[in-house]
């Protein structure tokens, strides 16, 4: 197990969201550098590593989507305190990645901390075709690609059948440049970012794990980006 804490949530985690309970966010505002990058992304390289059908995973077709979210992510690099001089990116913890446009998620594996997904629109419904799961919660990436949204979502019991039309509408309905955010709180007994099988008695959760989610379109193949940057505090 890694235990990687921040020291609280950020200030605007506070109050309560409902599912899909989402509110618009600046344009520039899906990916963030926290005080943890550094663990994080030492974490992430491990996880690759070790087990990289796991965390990763990359559809020849949806080629096109994840060239233009390497892209997309590579704009907000002055910010976020990335330096590019490709081939290489020099990151905020002094690491320097080499871009591969062959393997665009593979890439983003080693520069930021957010879980990513790729859904793009196959008949009525988004499916995943390309994601990086490296600090799973409760849930195996074997288990939801290449399925559509309510596939995806099947072991959550508050996805029901109602809901489910509430959030394909939702991924319908975004537009590039103004991108969703909500966030969760979940509590869990043990702080490691990487639990595809929930551990611990359920009596004992002195950890909270928050996610704070964002949902945006890409302006050129129209994909449907899910990201999600995790906080773990000790309570």
């Amino acid at each position: 197990m890694t235990t990687i804490l921040h020291d609280s949530l950020p200030a605007l985690q506070s109050g309560k969201a409902r599912l899909p309970g989402t509110l618009p966010c600046d344009a520039d505002d899906w990916l963030r550098v926290d005080v943890v990058y550094a663990a994080q992304m030492q974490y992430r390289a491990r996880l690759l590593s070790a087990k990289q059908d796991a965390v990763l995973y990359e559809a020849e077709a949806s080629r096109n989507a994840r060239v233009e979210i390497l892209t997309e992510a590579l704009k907000l690099r002055p910010q976020l305190g990335f330096v590019v001089t490709a081939p290489d990116v020099t990151c905020p913890d002094k690491r320097v990645v080499s871009l591969d446009w062959i393997a665009p998620l593979k890439t983003l594996v080693h520069l930021v901390q957010e879980y990513i997904s790729v859904l793009e629109k196959r008949g009525a419904e988004h499916v995943m075709t390309g994601a990086v799961l490296c600090f799973s919660a409760n849930w195996r990436l074997a288990d939801k690609v290449n399925r559509p949204l309510v596939g995806i979502h099947a072991p959550v019991d508050e996805y029901h059948e109602k809901l489910a039309r509430h959030v394909q509408r939702l991924f319908d309905g975004v537009k590039a440049g103004q991108p969703l955010w909500r966030f969760n709180k979940l509590r869990y007994a043990e702080a490691d970012l990487h639990q595809p099988y929930r551990r611990g008695p359920h009596n004992e959760m002195p950890f909270i794990r928050s996610g704070r989610q964002y949902i945006l379109s890409l302006p050129d193949t129209y994909a449907v980006v899910f990201t999600i940057h995790t906080f773990v505090v000790h309570e």
